[in-house]
């Protein structure tokens, strides 16, 4: 069945709390957006978030760090609780070194790349990391509709992790919801993270599930071959 990672983006912050409770029994994860106004033009929220909720919610964290400079939010991220970090293949000369340093917090490595941006940039690096990310939208504000044209490259990368044998999760980001989900799903993704999707719902965690039910059948998980991120490297 494909994980569905909700996306804080959407939730409500005067009540953050309650907000994630109403989706921990049904999400797979917890997804935060990390945004400086410099890589992309928005500005979330820092460590000291995902650090007052990580005793308090029994879900995987993973922060998607959509900022300049992301060798130094690793560790803040990673001590603040995360237990995936992705980074984006667009903001790093040297993204090996990078991957490294995600690995040392003893955390799980995640790459996302912008809609543009060619698959050729992670030849040499997917066996390195633990997940892929496709973004489906321009990243820096949620609630976009998801482009259409990015998915036969979700197809590709699909096909290029099976010809290498390799176990990691493709996650797509941007423009999930009940319309698009199935379609993304059957493309390859083994996550879709939600935002307004599930936190705009009356119910969260009964659209948590709807999204799952709706993607039944799309794509076969254990012939791809994918991990779970939950338990910390040794």
């Amino acid at each position: 069945m494909v994980k569905i990672a909700a996306s804080i983006l959407a939730a409500d912050f005067s009540d953050l709390y309650k907000a994630v409770r109403r989706v921990e029994k049904a999400a797979d994860s917890l997804h935060f957006d990390i945004m400086d106004g410099h890589f992309v033009p928005n500005i979330t929220f820092g460590p000291n978030i995902v650090r007052s909720l990580r005793d308090k919610i029994d879900l995987p964290f993973e922060a998607h760090l959509m900022v300049d400079n992301p060798q130094e939010w690793v560790a803040p991220f990673a001590r603040a609780g995360c237990d995936l970090i992705t980074v984006h293949v667009e903001t790093s000369y040297h993204l090996d070194r990078l991957i490294t340093l995600i690995r040392k917090e003893g955390v799980k490595a995640g790459v996302a790349l912008n809609p543009s941006t060619s698959l050729s940039q992670l030849e040499h690096i997917l066996s390195r990391v633990d997940l892929v990310l496709p973004m489906t939208v321009n990243p820096g504000f949620g609630a976009q509709e998801l482009l259409g044209w990015v998915l036969p490259k979700i197809r590709s990368l699909r096909e290029i992790i099976k010809e290498k044998g390799l176990s990691l999760e493709i996650e797509v980001d941007g423009g999930v919801n009940q319309a698009t989900a199935k379609e993304v799903a059957a493309s390859g993704a083994t996550v879709l993270v939600a935002g307004t999707a599930v936190f705009n719902a009356n119910d969260p965690k009964e659209a948590v599930f709807e999204l799952k039910r709706s993607c039944d059948g799309a794509f076969s998980r254990e012939k791809e071959g994918v991990v779970q991120w939950r338990q910390r490297l040794d």
